[in-house]
């Protein structure tokens, strides 16, 4: 398996900040404890696949994403771009400086965990691209080989986000583009009240208790 860089891209979790969506249930301290479980859990994981270097992606600093970087030997980046797509095209390009593949991932999907990244990093030597989608019709992790990083810059120009339809979109360009790519099984985020239902019970149980503030802190 060639060495692979990961990033995990997230905003920083203060309420009213991160997961928003997830107030009416939670209200806006809930909401930032459990985005701070789920970040902490996809950077665990991500250094748990132990597949390269790692990076942190966030829009402003904050002291859990400090602590998880020690823990693991990570790098902390900001997210530079006008949009999200821009954003992810960035940061994919960057890291195949440094390494032949990446593989980028959000902080809401709890079902990302070490033995998915490495099957998404192996489906890299059979394709240019991979994805995971989600359940509610984006992705939750994208991949590349340096040679295809220009290329997903073109598949994630003038891209609408936040909509229902964005994985079929980017299936669409990357026909037009000629591109080779494989998606892996769906995921469940963690999005609305209604994906709560989908938390695994750690997790759930973590909520009940309100989250020790040496998880979120």
């Amino acid at each position: 398996m060639p060495r692979t860089a990961l990033l995990v891209f997230a905003k920083p979790p203060l309420p009213g900040v991160a997961k928003t969506r997830l107030i009416p249930a939670l209200g806006a301290a809930g909401a930032a404890h459990l985005a701070a479980a789920l970040l902490a859990h996809a950077v665990d994981e991500a250094a748990r696949a132990g597949l390269g270097p790692l990076s942190l992606y966030t829009t402003a600093r904050h002291p859990l994403l400090a602590r998880l970087a020690r823990r693991h030997g990570a790098r902390r980046r900001v997210q530079r771009g006008a949009d999200l797509g821009e954003r992810m095209a960035q940061a994919l390009r960057r890291a195949c400086r440094d390494a032949p593949c990446a593989l980028l991932l959000g902080a809401d999907c709890p079902g990302l965990d070490a033995s998915t990244l490495r099957r998404a990093a192996q489906a890299l030597a059979q394709a240019e691209l991979v994805f995971v989608p989600a359940h509610d019709g984006g992705f939750v992790l994208v991949g590349c080989r340096a040679a295809a990083a220009a290329a997903l810059e073109r598949v994630f120009s003038a891209q609408a986000w936040g909509v229902a339809d964005v994985m079929q979109r980017m299936r669409l360009r990357m026909r037009e583009l000629g591109l080779r790519w494989i998606e892996l099984e769906a995921l469940a985020d963690i999005d609305t009240p209604a994906d709560l239902a989908a938390l695994p019970a750690a997790l759930r149980q973590a909520l009940h208790d309100g989250f020790p503030c040496a998880a979120c802190c």
